[in-house]
C-alpha cells in the first residue's frame, strides 16, 4: 500500500512473527530446520522472511552464502532504517501543508472583503449551472454562524447529493449553527430522505412537515437566501437585499408555526389523507390539473388521482365541473354560508 508516495507494508503475518521469534531464540535461521519446526512449506517460509526483510528485521548472516543462514535484526535498529525516513518525509509534507494553510488564511480576509463589497453592490445574483450553485451554497454554509432555514418541497434526492448535504449540515451543527428544515408530509414516505432526516434530527437539527409548502428556499443568518431560478431548472437566484430576505424568512416562520414536528423513527406513520384531500379539493376549485396538484403536494400522480376520485365520491359528483358546482352550492350566498375551507374540511373529513 502506498500513501502520498510512502510505501506502507501490509501488517506482519502470524507466520512472519513466528519466524522472527524462531530466529531470535536460535540465534539465526536455517531454512530447512526452521521450516520443519514452524510447520511451513519452503515457499511459505520464504514469504515470511520476505515480510521481515522488507522491514529490515532480518538479514543474511555474516559469512553465509546464498542466504543459507539469516539472523534477526533488533527492532530499534530496523526502525531507524525503515521508519525514520518515512517520519522525515511526513514532517516535510506537514510543514508544506502548514505553509499552504497559512497562505490561504492570509488571503481569506481579502476574498471576504471583496465578496462583501460585491454583495453590497448586487442584492440579487443569478446562477444558471448546478455546480456553481452547489459551490456557492457550500461557501454560504462555511461562513454561516447562527441559523439556516431550509424549505424543501418533497422529491427524491440522489443518494450522493443527500450524503454531501448531510456532511455539510453536520459541520454546521458542530459549530453551533441552528438548522430548521421544512418538508412536506409526503417526505415521511421517502426512504432515502427519511434516513437523512433521522441523522439530522439526531445531531440536533429541527425538522417539521406540512402538506403544502410555499417553495424551495435556503436562508443563511437571515442575510442571504437562495431560491430556484424561474427559467433554469438547475439554476438559482441569490438574494441579499435585507427587505426581501426578511420577507422570505417571515414566510418561513409562519409556515414553521403551522407545521408538525418530525420525530425520528415515525416513518410513514403520518396520516395525510384528510388533509391532503382538503388541499386537493381546494386546488380543484382553482382549476389546477392533476399533475400540478401532485407536484405541489409532493405525492405521486396515482395517489393524487385516487384522492380526487374519493373527493368526487364524497360530493357525488360525476365530473369536475359538477364537483366545482356542488362545492360552490354549499357555500350559499356570500356572507350567509360557511366559507370554502369549512365546506371542504367538513366534507373531506367525514366518512364515505
Amino acid at each position: 500500500m502506498e500513501i502520498s508516495g510512502i510505501q506502507i507494508p501490509d501488517p506482519l503475518s502470524e507466520s512472519a512473527i513466528e519466524t522472527y521469534r524462531w530466529a531470535v531464540v536460535h540465534g539465526g535461521l536455517a531454512m530447512e530446520e526452521a521450516a520443519g519446526d514452524l510447520g511451513l512449506t519452503p515457499d511459505g517460509l520464504k514469504l515470511a522472511i520476505g515480510e521481515l526483510e522488507r522491514r529490515g528485521l532480518m538479514r543474511q548472516a555474516p559469512g553465509a552464502e546464498g542466504g543459507s543462514r539469516l539472523v534477526a535484526v533488533a527492532p530499534d535498529t530496523a526502525a531507524a532504517g525503515t521508519v525514520t525516513p518515512m517520519e522525515t518525509l511526513l514532517r516535510d509534507r506537514l510543514d508544506h501543508i502548514l505553509r499552504l494553510r497559512g497562505e490561504f488564511d492570509l488571503l481569506r480576509p481579502l476574498y471576504a472583503e471583496s465578496q462583501e463589497r460585491q454583495q453590497a453592490r448586487t442584492p440579487l445574483t443569478e446562477v444558471v449551472d448546478l455546480s456553481s450553485v452547489l459551490d456557492l451554497i457550500d461557501d454560504a454554509m462555511a461562513s454561516c454562524r447562527h441559523q439556516v432555514l431550509v424549505c424543501e418541497p418533497s422529491r427524491e434526492q440522489p443518494a450522493e447529493l443527500v450524503e454531501r448535504t448531510h456532511v455539510r449540515d453536520l459541520a454546521m451543527l458542530r459549530r453551533g449553527v441552528e438548522i430548521r428544515t421544512l418538508y412536506q408530509h409526503s417526505t415521511r414516505r421517502h426512504t432515502v430522505t427519511q434516513q437523512y432526516i433521522d441523522k439530522l434530527v439526531g445531531a440536533g437539527a429541527q425538522v417539521r412537515t406540512l402538506t403544502e409548502l410555499f417553495g424551495r428556499m435556503i436562508a443563511f443568518d437571515r442575510s442571504t437566501a437562495f431560491i430556484p431560478h424561474s427559467s433554469e431548472p438547475d439554476g438559482a437566484v441569490i438574494i441579499r437585499d435585507p427587505s426581501v430576505v426578511e420577507y422570505l424568512c417571515s414566510t418561513f416562520d409562519h409556515a414553521w408555526m403551522l407545521a408538525t414536528p418530525y420525530q425520528p423513527g415515525q416513518h410513514g406513520t403520518y396520516t395525510l389523507s384528510d388533509e391532503a384531500k382538503q388541499a386537493i379539493a381546494r386546488m380543484l376549485t382553482e382549476g389546477m390539473k392533476d399533475e400540478v396538484i401532485a407536484r405541489r403536494l409532493g405525492i405521486s400522480l396515482r395517489t393524487c388521482r385516487k384522492h380526487i376520485a374519493e373527493i368526487m365520491d364524497h360530493f357525488s359528483a360525476e365530473s369536475r365541473f359538477q364537483l366545482g358546482y356542488l362545492i360552490r352550492a354549499r357555500l350559499g350566498e356570500p356572507g350567509t354560508g360557511p366559507d370554502l375551507d369549512h365546506v371542504i374540511s367538513e366534507t373531506c373529513s367525514s366518512p364515505s
